[in-house]
């Protein structure tokens, strides 16, 4: 079977947790040919891919959203459209439920090839006027008018885009690549099913909020546009599904129907980690975080809690593993915070083998805003380390349990609360046994319950059901 994967911002170009269980899936499961949808933000990344992949991929389609600056358009087109497309692209811009069909025929039927030609176009003069007298005639023409151009281009840049043709469309993510697939089902009649790491239009919507280039009542805009296209992703997949329970009570909430929901767990092979033993050789206490440099992960606040850190446990040392090239400002700012602070024993590693890294920790550390079911979490508990993380995705479920009765694998702290994260890490810096009573805790978990065996074996009994 010939199976379409959609990715929007992660594999093949960026590491991480999404891509981690990519490229596992496309490695273990035989039997089936694969070819790689992507959507990312900059061109500079085409064909430079983190992973090597295996043969049974057949193609990689990459799409950068940077590239719709280099279109050209026409002013002053007319389309023939139907009263239901007009209506539907005007609820569309009004951040209004909308009915998607008629948009789904429209690019069916090539209605418009050329996205900056339809927004220069006469139509789409005449659906915005009318969209902003009955919403927005409060705010400048000016700003809404360039709000809805600036928030539906890439949507139209995607639509006259090609889909290759499948005979299953497997997204690895709600909003963009969603959509593409929910496209996908209709133009060719195949199933279309969703894998959702973290929960799509709430992301957007923590960063449209903290945002500062969206203003005012525009901030509402946005934060509909993209709820709007994860509802009709729910809608149109045959089926749903997520790493654990609190994701599937959100996906509910947003209008996922309960039926199409099944929980698959991440997983990683427990054995690669069975060798790992504490070392020694730098003294003190290490603490590592294995993470990308990304204001999504809040390296700031880590480092300000590991300034408190440092004036307790003197002997303590923070190792930053990860990529520092996926936001290069962001970790210019993490440099020079470090400096502000002068904070010594800071390390930041870059990309590193992390099984050779995590034996000399003591425990590890996340302090994101946001996650989904993190990799990280599972090897360290694989390598017997205990964890600190933010109560964010499936952190608490990973660390606690849910009354397996294996105890707890580390501590759940609040987000962006630097002297509970510090003072959480000292408590583990101060007690070995505690640090090793979690250890064991989280060995035990992992290997009951988050295994790549058991992900990958749920996936191929997943892929079969749909021949």
């Amino acid at each position: 079977m010939k199976i379409c994967m959609l990715f929007e911002g992660s594999y093949p170009h960026v590491t991480g947790g999404v891509s981690t269980w990519a490229q596992m899936l496309v490695k273990n499961i035989s039997g089936h040919e694969f070819m790689l949808y992507t959507i990312g933000a900059d061109n500079k990344l085409l064909g430079k891919f983190k992973y090597d992949l295996p043969p049974n991929i057949l193609s990689v389609q990459e799409l950068f959203l940077d590239k719709i600056l280099e279109g050209k358009g026409v002013y002053g087109r007319r389309y023939k459209l139907s009263t239901d497309i007009r209506k539907s692209l005007k609820e569309l811009m009004a951040g209004k439920d909308i009915d998607w069909e008629p948009i789904f025929y429209m690019v069916k039927n090539k209605k418009i090839t050329n996205s900056l030609d339809f927004f220069m176009s006469v139509d789409f003069f005449d659906i915005l006027r009318e969209a902003y007298s009955e919403g927005f005639s409060t705010v400048p023409f000016t700003d809404f008018f360039w709000t809805i151009r600036s928030m539906l281009l890439p949507l139209f840049y995607l639509i006259q885009q090609p889909v290759p043709e499948a005979e299953l469309y497997h997204s690895a993510s709600n909003g963009y690549t969603g959509f593409v697939g929910a496209l996908a089902k209709y133009i060719y009649k195949k199933p279309f099913l969703l894998t959702e790491h973290g929960i799509y239009s709430r992301e957007r919507e923590e960063e449209i909020i903290k945002s500062g280039w969206v203003i005012g009542q525009f901030k509402d805009l946005w934060i509909n546009f993209f709820k709007n296209i994860s509802k009709m992703v729910y809608e149109n997949a045959d089926a749903v599904y997520t790493l654990f329970e609190k994701n599937m009570e959100i996906e509910i909430e947003l209008g996922c129907p309960r039926e199409k929901i099944k929980i698959v767990p991440n997983g990683i092979y427990v054995q690669d980690f069975d060798s790992i033993r504490l070392s020694d050789e730098s003294g003190g206490v290490n603490i590592g975080s294995i993470t990308r440099i990304a204001p999504i992960k809040d390296i700031k606040t880590m480092l300000q809690s590991f300034n408190i850190v440092k004036k307790t446990i003197k002997d303590s040392k923070l190792y930053i593993m990860g990529p520092t090239d996926d936001d290069e400002t962001y970790y210019n700012e993490c440099r020079q915070l470090v400096r502000r602070l002068k904070l010594e024993d800071v390390i930041f590693t870059g990309r590193v083998d992390i099984r050779e890294y995590i034996g000399k920790m003591d425990m590890l550390l996340l302090t994101s805003i946001s996650e989904g079911q993190p990799f990280v979490i599972l090897e360290s508990m694989a390598a017997s380390r205990p964890f600190i993380a933010t109560d964010v995705g499936g952190c608490r479920e990973l660390i606690y349990g849910r009354e397996d009765g294996f105890g707890k694998a580390g501590i759940i702290i609040p987000m962006m609360n630097t002297a509970k994260i510090a003072s959480a890490i000292i408590k583990l810096c101060q007690d070995s046994g505690l640090r090793s009573e979690m250890g064991n805790s989280g060995k035990k978990r992992v290997k009951k319950y988050y295994t790549a065996k058991k992900c990958v074996e749920s996936y191929k009994k997943i892929y079969e059901s749909f021949r």
